[in-house]
């Protein structure tokens, strides 16, 4: 379908419903993949708390559902950012188009590389951290799966997301629409939209685990707007571009 052609809402709802479909094909088969490897995956995902339990019948069984999904949408990450750029460039401009296409392998790296983080240096210094609050033989850890599953889970794509800011910020400093000089300007804004997005988006409510979330976020800014310098265009450019 061309891009280029002004479409109907029917036809943009034909189309969301073409990329949902292969980003469900492409999710369900990358599912099905990871779900043979799931009992390795689990094994190393619980090394940071030692040892867990299950205290439901069906949980062992969902929390491998749930842990082939996860997996299941890291390595179908391509194919889904690929989705959502092909729907959503239909209403941009070329130079908006070849912007977002030249960004997608940074936000796919920079999704991955926020959970690895994550997983590898935030999760076990934030176990660690949360799990020497026990008292031995009085306050003992005994930890479900499901939920230090569900821990995992909110603090990985929570990583992933939040390093995403700096391809947000490029992108749009890229088009002219923010400045490096108003992202400097809005740092004390930013920092508490940053922390307020942290107590939100991280598990349990507790104050360690907001701040693992918001420093590095917050560093993510910093580093957006020495970037946003570089690739922002000239004033001069700007005016030449709005006056065509």
């Amino acid at each position: 379908m061309a891009v280029d052609r002004p479409m109907t809402i029917i036809e943009h709802l034909q189309e969301l419903r073409r990329r949902l479909l292969w980003a469900v094909v492409a999710l369900a088969a990358a599912t099905a993949i990871c779900y043979a490897f799931v009992d390795r995956l689990l094994s190393f995902l619980i090394r940071p708390v030692g040892r867990v339990i299950f205290v439901g019948v069906t949980e062992a069984f969902f929390v491998r559902l749930k842990l082939a999904l996860l997996a299941g949408v890291f390595l179908s990450l391509p194919v889904l950012l690929y989705q959502v750029w092909a729907f959503v460039a239909v209403g941009l401009t070329p130079t908006e188009r070849r912007y977002a296409l030249w960004l997608l392998p940074p936000a796919f790296l920079l999704f991955v590389g926020g959970a690895v983080f994550a997983l590898v240096l935030i999760v076990p210094v934030g176990v660690r951290f949360l799990l020497s609050y026990q008292v031995p033989g009085v306050l003992e850890p005994f930890i479900s799966v499901g939920a230090y599953t569900s821990f995992l889970t909110v603090f990985l794509l929570a990583f992933g997301l939040v390093f995403e800011l700096p391809v947000v910020l490029i992108f749009l400093a890229k088009l002219g629409l923010v400045t490096p000089a108003a992202l400097a300007k809005g740092r004390r804004y930013a920092l508490v939209i940053i922390f307020a997005a942290a107590a939100v988006l991280t598990p349990g409510g507790d104050v360690v685990s907001q701040l693992l979330l918001a420093v590095p976020t917050y560093l993510l800014y910093e580093a957006s707007i020495w970037i946003a310098r570089v690739v922002a265009p000239r004033p001069a450019a700007v005016q030449q571009v709005e006056g065509r």
